[in-house]
C-alpha cells in the first residue's frame, strides 16, 4: 500500500458513509437531524486527520504505516456506521 491508494482509500470510505447520512436526511428530513449532522462531523474530522496522518513524512517502512492507518480508519468508520445504525433505528 502506498500513499495514493491510502488516499483514495480515505476518499471512499468516508465520502460513502456521508453519502449514507445524507440519504437518510433525504428519506427522513424531519428525524433525527442534529445526531446526524454531528456524526458526519466527526466524519468529516476523521478525513481531515486521516489525510494530515497521511501527509506526515516517515521514514522506513512505509507501506507498514499506510497499513496501520488503513487498519486505524476502518475501525473508526465502523464505528460511525454503529452510531448511525443506533440513530436511525430510534428515529
Amino acid at each position: 500500500m502506498n500513499l495514493r491508494d491510502f488516499k483514495k482509500d480515505v476518499e471512499y470510505v468516508v465520502g460513502e458513509f456521508v453519502d449514507d447520512c445524507t440519504l437518510f436526511l433525504a428519506i427522513n428530513p424531519h428525524k433525527a437531524t442534529d445526531e446526524v449532522a454531528a456524526v458526519i462531523e466527526e466524519a468529516v474530522d476523521l478525513y481531515n486527520d486521516m489525510k494530515d496522518k497521511a501527509n506526515e513524512c516517515i521514514e522506513g517502512r512505509k507501506a507498514a504505516y499506510y497499513a496501520g492507518l488503513r487498519k486505524e480508519m476502518c475501525e473508526k468508520v465502523d464505528a460511525l456506521y454503529e452510531r448511525l445504525s443506533e440513530i436511525v433505528t430510534k428515529a
